[in-house]
C-alpha cells in the first residue's frame, strides 16, 4: 500500500463534486461514470487525456504518495492526522483559475498564497517519520524528468522533488497535453465547467489521507480530516523553524 496527504475535502463539497465529475471517478466511493461532453473530443479521447488524474483521485498534493516506513502503521498515520488537524487552523485560499502548469491542465491558485505553501511545507515535514525511503529504482526513475540539483536534494532526502520552495500547488486535470489544439479546447472547457469555484475565495478547513492498496491501482479516499486548530499554517512553520534552532 501507498497513502498520500492530499488537499481534499467533503465528498460532497462543489470543488470535489466537480472534480470528481470532470475525471469520471469518485475516490469515495470509487464509482467511475461518464464524464462531461467536451466540444471537438470524443469521450474516448476526453477519457485518455485525463487517465492519470483519474487513476490518483482528484486533489492537490501536500505530500506525495509513499511507502509506510518499517515499523509504522496505517492506524498510527490516521491518528497523526487527526493530531495535526487538531492543531492547524483553517485558512483562505483568494482564488483558484484553470492554468496550464507546463504541458498539463490543473487548479491553480491565481495569486501567491503564503499560508497554503505553509501548510503543504508543514504536511511535508510533519508526516516524513512514516515515509519509507525511495529505492534505487525509484530515484533513477525520477531523475529522468530532469531534475535540478535542489530538486533531486529534495527528493533524496524528502522523497519528492516539487517541496517547500519549489512547490506549486495545483489539482491536476489532464494528463501531459502535446496537442495544442486539444489544450485549448480543454482549457476552455474547463474554464467554463469550473466557473462555480473559480475567480473567488475558498477556505481550505479539510485535507485528506488517500490510499493507493496496489501498485497502479486507484487511490482511495481513506478519511478527510477537518482542520479544528488555533495556528496558523505560517505561525506554525515559524515555531517548528524555532524549535529546530533551539534544539
Amino acid at each position: 500500500m501507498r497513502y498520500a496527504i492530499y488537499f481534499a475535502a467533503d465528498a460532497d463539497d462543489r470543488l470535489m463534486k466537480l472534480g470528481n465529475s470532470w475525471l469520471g471517478r469518485d475516490p469515495f466511493s470509487g464509482e467511475t461514470f461518464g464524464q462531461p461532453e467536451i466540444a471537438g473530443l470524443t469521450p474516448e479521447r476526453f477519457g485518455e487525456l485525463t487517465a492519470s488524474p483519474r487513476r490518483y483521485g482528484f486533489h492537490g498534493t501536500l505530500k506525495a504518495p509513499f511507502f509506510l516506513r518499517e515499523g509504522r502503521s496505517e492506524a498510527a498515520l490516521a491518528d497523526a492526522c487527526r493530531t495535526f488537524a487538531a492543531e492547524i487552523a483553517p485558512f483562505d485560499i483568494r482564488e483558484f483559475g484553470v492554468n496550464r502548469l507546463g504541458r498539463f491542465l490543473a487548479l491553480t491558485p491565481n495569486l501567491d498564497e503564503p499560508e497554503l505553501r505553509a501548510f503543504a511545507s508543514l504536511c511535508v515535514r510533519r508526516f516524513e517519520p512514516f515515509r519509507a525511503p525511495l529505492s534505487d529504482a525509484d530515484l533513477e526513475r525520477r531523475r529522468k524528468s530532469g531534475l535540478t540539483p535542489k530538486q533531486d536534494a529534495y527528493m533524496t532526502e524528502w522523497g519528492y522533488p516539487y517541496i517547500f520552495d519549489e512547490f506549486r500547488f495545483h489539482m491536476t486535470l489532464s494528463e501531459k497535453l502535446e496537442n495544442d489544439t486539444e489544450a485549448d479546447l480543454l482549457k476552455s472547457a474547463a474554464e467554463d465547467y469550473f466557473t462555480d469555484v473559480t475567480g473567488r475565495p475558498l477556505t481550505c478547513g479539510t485535507f485528506g489521507l488517500y490510499v493507493e492498496p496496489e501498485a497502479g491501482g486507484p487511490f482511495h479516499v481513506h478519511e478527510i480530516y477537518r482542520l479544528t486548530g488555533s495556528v496558523a499554517p505560517q505561525q506554525a512553520v515559524s515555531q517548528a523553524g524555532t524549535a529546530r534552532e533551539n534544539a
